[in-house]
């Protein structure tokens, strides 16, 4: 169900659409937390940081508890969501290079706990 959900709607084969569309058909909530989670997909695909507090709005109009957890962590700091949302730029090359320093540098230091405590 997650994959159908999370996939874009034309990559499930046939028969995974039709038997999605039945569950939806079924529960009500399940149908609008798909509408939701594939708007916000539409949002972030296209860069249409614009439409955030439009698809937040709809959020809260829905009572699906664990979206509205989700709505008010991105009112948090909802300028660097849209912003992500709408600019074409990504840190992803240098968040992977942190990373990577982050785990070098804990690798270092098991080293030498293990040296130091011999």
């Amino acid at each position: 169900m997650a994959r159908w959900i999370l996939s874009r709607p034309e990559s499930p084969t046939e028969v995974e659409q039709l038997r999605l569309k039945a569950v939806l058909a079924n529960c009500a909530e399940l149908e609008a937390l798909t509408g939701h989670v594939r708007s916000f997909a539409q949002m972030l695909t296209e860069r249409q940081g614009e439409r955030l507090a439009e698809w937040l709005d709809a959020v809260r109009q829905d009572d699906l508890p664990s979206l509205h957890t989700l709505a008010v962590g991105i009112d948090r700091d909802r300028d660097a969501v849209t912003a992500g949302l709408t600019l074409p730029w990504n840190s992803g090359v240098v968040e992977g290079h942190v990373n990577r320093i982050i785990l070098w540098n804990q690798r270092c230091q098991a080293v030498c706990l293990c040296i130091t405590s011999r």
